[in-house]
């Protein structure tokens, strides 16, 4: 699941790669699909990430055509092979992770965060575009509704795959499972076919907040992403709120319903569609704990499911 390079690998790859130039190699953290090192090259700071899905740094590298003011994305300066895998050397930024913050330092983020999202919304999407992006993906769901429901089944071959299994080991979670399955079908038709940019994974240190706390300094990791309905990106908030005590505290799911208020935004069938995909998010993660053998986050998510579903 993770491409094990560790420190000493990085550093001597990034030795040899740029000839020796590469200095003060240090590590970063680690993701599910990648692993991140920090490093110098003549005085510019920059990120070498090792992972086994090139496609995924395909995306970052993409991504950098979202980028503005609200919505500042890392550039990818170069992307190859490596340890039976791939690497991507990123600009690297600096900040506090957006999870991370108190509540009244997310208060005064906030307005930034709604520009940002406000951001991805507004990106030009083409109105026939597959969910899937980079388009050409030959078994990619035409529909928006497809991808939903596609993608909470257990696809043999699969990046992630024979989860179903594990989860039906157990009746408590094979019943919350098809509870909440079922639910999320009922809700599908409230949801439009959209096409905006979705980012799907707006925590998880993926968003970097400036110093000053009013502004973003980065979005990156956009392996996840997609083109839908861009109030998945707010589920995501309001799904993941509990693990995070000052986005609880700050009611983000009313912080946004008074922005599209305010900005005259008519946000039709809401509460149906931030329901359809809440159940969504809680699915997909109960299939990734099942796959990882994560038995902790399992019982975590599973708990939240069940409140969702009363």
């Amino acid at each position: 699941m993770r491409t094990r390079v560790d420190l000493d690998q990085a550093a001597a790859f990034l030795a040899g790669h740029y000839a020796g130039q590469a200095g003060q190699v240090a590590e970063l953290g680690s993701g599910d699909w990648s692993r991140a090192y920090s490093f110098e090259l003549d005085g510019q700071p920059l990120v070498a990430r090792f992972g086994a899905y090139g496609e995924d740094f395909e995306k970052d590298r993409a991504a950098i055509r979202f980028a503005g003011p609200d919505l500042p994305v890392p550039a990818v300066l170069e992307i190859g092979a490596a340890f039976g895998g791939c690497y991507a050397i990123s600009e690297r930024r600096f900040g506090a992770f957006l999870e991370l913050l108190d509540r009244p330092r997310l208060e005064r983020l906030m307005p930034a965060l709604l520009r940002a999202l406000d951001a991805l919304r507004l990106v030009p999407v083409p109105a026939d575009a597959s969910p899937v992006w980079p388009a050409g993906a030959p078994d990619a769901p035409a529909s928006w509704g497809d991808w939903l429901t596609l993608s909470v089944e257990d696809h043999e071959g699969g990046r992630v795959s024979g989860w179903r299994a594990r989860l039906a080991e157990s009746a408590a979670l094979d019943e919350l499972f098809v509870a909440g399955e079922r639910e999320m079908r009922a809700l599908v038709p409230s949801c439009p076919e959209l096409r905006h940019v979705i980012h799907m994974d707006l925590l998880n240190r993926n968003v970097l907040v400036g110093e000053d706390g009013t502004r973003l300094d980065a979005v990156f990791d956009w392996g996840c992403s997609a083109y839908g309905d861009f109030l998945y990106d707010v589920a995501w908030f309001t799904f993941w709120a509990p693990w995070h005590p000052a986005l609880d505290a700050v009611g983000f799911r009313d912080v946004v319903t008074r922005h599209y208020e305010r900005t005259a935004l008519a946000v039709p069938f809401m509460d149906e569609r931030l329901r359809c995909y809440e159940l969504h998010i809680g699915l997909v993660h109960l299939a990734y704990c099942a796959f990882a053998r994560r038995d902790g986050e399992l019982q975590e998510v599973a708990q939240r499911m069940a409140k969702l579903l009363r």
